[in-house]
This record gives C-alpha cells, sequence and structure tokens, in this order.
C-alpha cells in the first residue's frame, strides 16, 4: 500500500477541517496528537481513518487503569523462562526468547511506517504519561536484559485520546499537539448519519435528530447520548417503522440513547411535563435554534 503524505479524511469519517490540519501539523512536527472531547466524538475511530488515509497498519495500544509504561516497550517472561530451565527443552541462556514487545516495541521496530493509538491514556495513574516522555521524544528505548536498544526504524505516527477524566502532566503536554473534538453540531451530524444511512428518509431524520439534540440540552443527565447511540436508534426507528411525527410526542426507544435509569426518568418527566416543543430555545451543536 503507498504511504501518502497528508491526511485528508476518508469515506467513512466526517472530519472537520480544523482536526485535519492538527493531524497534519502533529505529523510535520513530528510529535504526538493528543485528542479530547466527550465519549462519542469519534476519537478512537480518528486513528483508523489516519491510518487507512495514509496507506498505513495501524497499531492499537488500549490503556486499562492497571497499564505501566513499560509494557508497551516489552516485557519480560521470568516465569516461562523457570517453567522451561525445569521442564522445558528450550536454552535459557537466550534470553531474547521471553523477551515480547509491546505495542510502542512494535510500533518501533516495524519494516513499515505505522500509526500507533494510545487510547484512553488518562485511565492509567498519574505517572504513566510522564514515564512515556523519554520514549516518545528519542523513539527509541534499551532492553537491559539483553543490553539491546530498539530504536524507530520508521518514526510512527503517535495519536493520544483522552476523556479528559484526570489531568495530564505539564511536561506532557508541552510535548503533544493538542486538538479538542467539539460534538458535532446538527449538520455535521446529518453528515454523519448518511454516511452509514445514505438511505435514510429525510423525515425521520430531521425529526430524529430534532430529538436527539433536545435530549441532549435536558439539564442534569449523568451520561449524554453519543453519535453511536445515536446511530443505533435512528437505526431502530427505521426498523420498526416509526411515523416521524410520533418521534417529538414520546421519543420511541428511548432505551437506546440513554443508559442510566436516572436519565430515562429525568426525561420522561421533561417530556410529561413540558414537551419537546414547549422547551426554551436550547443550543443545539454551537448553533441556537
Amino acid at each position: 500500500m503507498t504511504e501518502k503524505q497528508t491526511y485528508q479524511g476518508t469515506g467513512d469519517y466526517i472530519v472537520s477541517p480544523e482536526l485535519q490540519n492538527s493531524v497534519n501539523i502533529s505529523v510535520a512536527l513530528k510529535r504526538p496528537i493528543l485528542i479530547k472531547g466527550e465519549p462519542g466524538t469519534g476519537k478512537t475511530v480518528l486513528a483508523e481513518s489516519v491510518a487507512e488515509s495514509l496507506g498505513l497498519e495501524l497499531i492499537i495500544w488500549n490503556i486499562k487503569s492497571t497499564t505501566k509504561a513499560q509494557e508497551g516497550l516489552y516485557v519480560y517472561d521470568t516465569v516461562q523462562r523457570l517453567y522451561d530451565s525445569q521442564f522445558g527443552e528450550h536454552d535459557v541462556a537466550d534470553i531474547k526468547r521471553y523477551i515480547k514487545l509491546g505495542k510502542l516495541g512494535e510500533a518501533f521496530s516495524s519494516e513499515e511506517r505505522v500509526v500507533l493509538l494510545i487510547d484512553e491514556i488518562d485511565k492509567a495513574d498519574l505517572e504513566f504519561p510522564n514515564d512515556l516522555l523519554w520514549e516518545l521524544d528519542v523513539m527509541n528505548f534499551y532492553i537491559p536484559e539483553t543490553g539491546e536498544t530498539i530504536a524507530a526504524k520508521n518514526r510512527p505516527i503517535v495519536i493520544i485520546t483522552s476523556n479528559a477524566e484526570k489531568e495530564l502532566p505539564d511536561a506532557f503536554l508541552r510535548r503533544c499537539i493538542f486538538h479538542y473534538i467539539e460534538f458535532p453540531d446538527d449538520k455535521m451530524m446529518e453528515d454523519i448519519v448518511k454516511v452509514h444511512y445514505p438511505d435514510m428518509e429525510a423525515t425521520l431524520l430531521r425529526e430524529a435528530l430534532k430529538a436527539f439534540y433536545w435530549l441532549r440540552s435536558v439539564p442534569g443527565l449523568q451520561k449524554k447520548p453519543s453519535t453511536s447511540e445515536l446511530l443505533d436508534w435512528i437505526q431502530a426507528l427505521a426498523l420498526g417503522g416509526i411515523d416521524p411525527a410520533e418521534i417529538s410526542k414520546n421519543i420511541p426507544f428511548l432505551g437506546a440513547l440513554l443508559k442510566k435509569n436516572q436519565d430515562f426518568d429525568l426525561t420522561l418527566k421533561k417530556l410529561n411535563s413540558q414537551g419537546m416543543e414547549n422547551m426554551p430555545p436550547q443550543r443545539r451543536g454551537g448553533y441556537v435554534h
């Protein structure tokens, strides 16, 4: 696959000019790009789009609360080596046999340039980002067990996502290009839905979006519905043969949009007391309607 030089988006991912520019700036400056935004704004899918657009392999490092930076570099399997020394037939003196590269190590050792996604970095402890500073700067790391240095054969494009659950260290932030993905406005959301459902009936889509943005504007929701929930809900409306005129009255299949009991009860109370049409004007994706 031929590598392209600039990111221009893909047919299945709607990208704003600002985000497109941020990605290309990070590539040109050879710095990681840190992507923040609420869940459902396409942070993770961005990495897939960048890899597809540039013709590169995608390596994903999913971060958990227990993840340590060392795991991204390499892991020394001492347990397997001990087992082999007692029961195995392998030469346990060959320590390289027991070194397994992590996702960052895989990206460095790849013969071709890759896109490395470090997904949801804020899930790890506060020391995690700082522990990666050196490796992301110099693009190499040392394995003392073997005396080997793993250096990047081709500098990967590093995309880091965060849900802003924790503040990241200043030293880490200084080394990144930052971009915050705003939640799509109604026009962009319409384009996103049409990418997934190009034959969606126009009136159904219009009424669904109206209800969706009204729902997101309800004060006190613990978890606002995101793009993925909207896509599932619209498909349910179409498959269920729902009359578009009914959507604003009772929001059918509400359970496809809301995932918490408190939000469900709050929304039903709002609908019963005021209804969508009697709500004051709300900001929908940056525009007042």
